[in-house]
């Protein structure tokens, strides 16, 4: 084969690599940026997920801590209307007692 037909074959040869490598460094950043996509989608997916869950979490801790506020509020009043009932049955012992005092002071005086 005579020199300049190779010359030539090798000139063709050198920009079908330089055709090639072109197109797989264009490919390649194809991938990369569709990776780089769907990357940032799975990100964003998650931190709605992220979001939703703290969400849930934090309307069933409120319902907790209301129901617990419920159950105190009611304790205290059980707690306050037997106060009430013990101090209400005593209060005839009490007058009794006042009164017995007043006589005595009453009496001590004459």
């Amino acid at each position: 084969m005579p020199r300049p037909e190779v010359l030539e074959r090798v000139k063709e040869a050198e920009a079908d690599a330089e055709a090639l490598i072109a197109e797989a460094e264009a490919d390649r950043e194809a991938r990369i940026s569709e990776a780089r996509s769907e990357a940032d989608e799975i990100v964003a997916e998650a931190e709605a997920e992220a979001d939703r869950l703290e969400a849930e979490r934090l309307e069933e801790a409120r319902e907790q801590i209301e129901e617990k506020r419920e159950e105190t509020i009611a304790a205290g009043r059980r707690e306050r209307n037997e106060l009430v009932d013990e101090a209400s049955d005593r209060v005839e012992e009490v007058v009794e007692f006042a009164v017995e005092r007043f006589e005595e002071a009453v009496h001590a005086q004459a």
